[in-house]
């Protein structure tokens, strides 16, 4: 071993110099080279840093570098995610998406065109003029829709989501809404009358019935009762004659 190597290192290295950092790292952790103005140290690290991609050989695991336009990556030719100013097409990095495709800048990737999607039209309103639908022969009556699907940025704009057409009704007066609360009121009191009215008759008939029917059994107890005249064909009872 050179004397400028040491065994008992710091920091994951199996081993190191004073000059060099890590010359070689534990099992499973990956060596990687930082620069440190015009010097670069040997760091041991357990995964590799933002820029580098890690590969593993029977004798050391290495981190190597991602492309220069690549942030991270998972192994030199495919790129995870792109550095600023290019967008992130099947593990590329490219300045322009290819055509088809849409740049999206939240995720900074090439993406699908997404067109706008609607719902069937809904059946039309009641014909109707400044919210009413009586006092005038014209109106207007309208129909809806919803957004099903919101456009992305180079997809086909949405349609409107209301018509509106005119209608024609037939002509009637609106009915003020006091006075068909009277006339209500009025039909319910007169309602309830005449429920009271046949109420009141039927009390004072079945009163009658039952008078009628207590004086005739009165009549009954104080009248006495007739006796049957004798029948002519059974004849007088025989009288004693005193000589």
């Amino acid at each position: 071993v050179h004397p400028n190597v040491s065994q008992g290192c710091q920091g994951g290295c199996a081993t190191c110099s004073d000059y060099n950092g890590c010359l070689s790292c534990k099992p499973r952790l990956f060596f990687v080279l930082e620069r440190i103005g015009m010097k670069q140290i040997g760091v041991c690290l357990s995964s590799c840093p933002s820029g580098y991609y890690g590969t593993r050989y029977p004798d050391i695991n290495k981190c190597a570098k991602c492309k220069a336009d690549c942030d991270t990556c998972f192994t030199r030719n495919f790129c995870t995610k792109c550095k600023s100013g290019f967008y992130l097409y099947s593990g590329k990095c490219l300045e322009k998406c290819p055509d088809g495709l849409e740049a999206n800048n939240h995720t900074m990737e090439c993406t699908s065109i997404v067109h706008c999607e609607t719902s069937e039209w809904s059946p039309w309103s009641p014909c109707m003029k400044k919210g009413k639908t009586c006092g005038f022969k014209r109106g207007n009556e309208v129909r809806v829709r919803e957004i099903v699907q919101h456009p992305s940025a180079r997809g086909n704009p949405c349609p409107a989501t209301s018509e509106s057409r005119k209608c024609i009704v037939q002509r009637k007066r609106c009915q003020k809404e006091g006075k068909g609360k009277k006339n209500r009121e009025e039909k319910r009191k007169k309602s309830n009358k005449d429920e009271s009215k046949e109420t009141r008759q039927e009390s004072k008939g079945r009163a009658a019935r039952r008078q009628n029917r207590e004086q005739r059994e009165n009549n009954n107890k104080t009248q006495p009762k007739k006796r049957k005249a004798p029948n002519k064909e059974q004849g007088l009872a025989p009288v004693d004659t005193v000589h």
